[in-house]
């Protein structure tokens, strides 16, 4: 009985050490960041001055569209960059704007805008995935009656898709949205007079001041986030009968670009020449609030931001507005463009919090349980002796 009661010692012992070791190489492990490299990804295509970004889920690369030519390039990870589509059937030097992947459907669409001197041209083109990106439709969207194109010519800018194929186009020059259904018909879909309601905001610098509507994200509960340049504001639109109601923020977005949604929460990001807002709503975008927002670079004008895999975040820097001026250094045209991977710390910081808290509460149930057992030892040294 002494040896058996001594081995049972022995084995708690040795049970205890092990936990002790444990816990000490538990406590020792490096808690995870947000503030991981972030991933910068550089591509070389002379002159192409991408404006649009989107994210491919299934070829895994992202999609930029171009200034001045009538193509659409994956690029990789590696910024290995491709030509994907090449459509001459659009007018000479048409500028390709947003961009975004139907991945029920397997499309890309595109929304297509011609710039002065060429004519009047906005349309929505839709290219098919999984048959080397041939055409499915080009429809050409329509103005409001009466409106004369020779005044004030549309602008098609920015497109997000439905599940079930619709299209929704924003106009950044009349502050409408068209909608585009599978087939490509188009028609005028919102024109709520909330869009002209609100006034352009005091800062806003001559690049933005005759901007509208633009960036435009599909959510699945039934409505549209749309955000508008000169004013700052974000509106939400329902899918079904176009009506729209302002958000109410904690702040202005002005000069806001391009906007994307993460699933894995819901949050949107919004792009801006100079900044990356982060928001967040607990009421389906009744109230929303801006809780993060992070400096971006100025000069490479960024216009567009997507989530790629692993809900990553990035922005591009496309270098648009030397593109439209024509600034190029030394009379060459850019070769080179970004795209940056952008993280908010603020979103970090709560990781590191609720993963300090689990460390520490089973710190101290270890303790406990090392309490018990030194107490069961000390029971059972009494007995042998």
């Amino acid at each position: 009985m002494r040896t058996k009661a001594n081995m049972s010692s022995t084995r708690c012992r040795s049970s205890l050490l092990i936990s002790v070791l444990f816990a000490v190489v538990l406590v020792a492990l490096p808690i995870p960041s947000s503030a991981t490299k972030r991933h910068v990804i550089n591509f070389r295509s002379p002159g192409l001055y991408p404006e649009g970004l989107t994210w491919d889920p299934s070829g895994q690369h992202f999609l930029v569209g171009s200034l001045h030519s009538r193509t659409i390039h994956s690029v990789s990870d590696a910024g290995v960059i491709e030509t994907l589509i090449s459509d001459p059937d659009l007018p000479e030097n048409a500028t390709i704007l947003g961009l975004t992947v139907d991945s029920t459907n397997r499309r890309l669409l595109a929304a297509i805008y011609c710039v002065p001197p060429l004519l009047p041209f906005s349309a929505l083109a839709a290219y098919d995935l999984r048959n080397g990106g041939r055409r499915i439709f080009l429809s050409t969207l329509p103005s409001l009656p009466g409106d004369d194109q020779d005044i004030a010519r549309d602008v098609a800018n920015d497109v997000t898709v439905d599940f079930k194929g619709n299209a929704y186009v924003t106009n950044s020059a009349k502050n409408f949205i068209w909608k585009v259904d599978r087939d490509g018909a188009a028609s005028i879909f919102s024109t709520s007079p909330l869009f002209n309601s609100q006034p352009v905001a005091p800062d806003a610098d001559a690049t933005f001041r005759d901007c509208g509507l633009n960036g435009i994200v599909y959510i699945s509960r039934g409505y549209l986030l749309v955000v508008q340049s000169n004013t700052g504001k974000v509106f939400k639109v329902d899918e079904e009968s176009g009506t729209a109601r302002l958000v109410l923020l904690n702040g202005d977005l002005i000069a806001a670009d391009g906007i994307a949604r993460r699933r894995s929460d819901g949050t949107i990001m919004v792009v801006s020449q100079k900044k990356l807002w982060f928001l967040k709503s607990q009421d389906s975008w009744i109230e929303g609030v801006v809780y993060d927002e992070i400096d971006l670079d100025v000069e490479g004008f960024p216009t567009a931001v997507t989530v790629a895999g692993r809900d990553r975040i990035y922005v591009l820097y496309g270098r648009v507005m030397e593109g439209i001026m024509g600034s190029y250094k030394e009379g060459r045209v850019r070769e080179w463009f970004g795209i940056e991977e952008v993280a908010s710390e603020k979103e970090g910081g709560d990781d590191k919090i609720w993963l300090y808290g689990l460390i520490g509460f089973g710190f101290a149930y270890f303790c406990f349980w090392r309490f018990q057992m030194k107490k069961l030892i000390t029971g059972m040294d009494k007995k042998t002796t």
